[in-house]
């Protein structure tokens, strides 16, 4: 399967999935809380079904799972990150993103297929927004030939894309391609989804932090073309 492809996934064998899914599943579901569970899940909209573990508690859990365990390999990393996508309940979800942040390094530009089926899938911000910065940026900076998938992703029809291209750079400081994040904030300046206006001005405003006054120029220059909340989250941090 090439970046590019949509075709189904298939969860390869790995000895590390099956331990990991076995101890996580076994672990995770008694301590969950149904009546945390249905306020996490009004929340978020409804996403999904929760079990209820506070985020801290989770990842204590979650080190518990992990103890003893070697380093995965993409394999492994393929085969955990879609069989927790499997799971229904989001925390699943929530261990694999942490789990492919942390391992993100060891992924080649193969892996992007996976990311993308969960960027697609079950899609909300909760997941959408840390993939796209922690997994998806770094598997662009180490390829740079990604960035023909994230112009393919920007001119999408799909949101939850096109909010993980405007953000894949989010971590890139003195690295960002300023003129391609500021052609992906031209080209959707119209969206009319919330999710995405939301995202061109974070995006903006994180590299604020890095060119105050290249983003200034910018939104200066551009301000007619974006939504007012876009222009507050852009200009947050540096003045109107």
């Amino acid at each position: 399967m090439t970046v590019t492809d949509r075709g189904p996934l298939t969860v390869p064998p790995s000895t590390l999935a099956d331990l990991v899914i076995t101890r996580l599943t076994s672990v995770y579901g008694p301590a969950g809380d149904p009546e945390r569970a249905a306020a996490m899940r009004a929340y978020m909209k409804d996403v999904s079904p929760f079990l209820g573990i506070p985020t801290p508690e989770r990842r204590a859990l979650s080190r518990t799972v992990l103890v003893g365990t070697p380093r995965p390999d993409e394999t492994d990393l393929t085969a955990i990150a879609l069989r927790c996508w499997a799971l229904p309940e989001r925390e699943y979800h929530y261990f694999a993103v942490d789990f492919l942040r942390r391992h993100a390094s060891r992924c080649t530009s193969a892996f992007l297929p996976v990311v993308r089926h969960l960027l697609t899938t079950v899609p909300w911000w909760d997941t959408v927004d840390l993939l796209a910065a922690h997994v998806v940026g770094p598997l662009v900076a180490a390829d740079p030939a990604l960035t023909a998938v994230m112009d393919a992703w920007i001119a999408g029809d799909d949101l939850w894309l096109v909010r993980a291209a405007l953000l894949h750079q989010l971590r890139y400081k003195e690295h960002t391609d300023t003129e391609r994040l500021f052609e992906y904030c031209r080209r959707r300046s119209a969206h009319p989804d919330f999710f995405v206006r939301k995202a061109i001005g974070w995006a903006l405003r994180e590299y604020a932090k890095t060119d105050p006054h290249a983003v200034r120029a910018f939104v200066d220059a551009e301000r007619s073309r974006f939504a007012p909340l876009t222009v507050r989250e852009a200009l947050k941090n540096i003045g109107d």
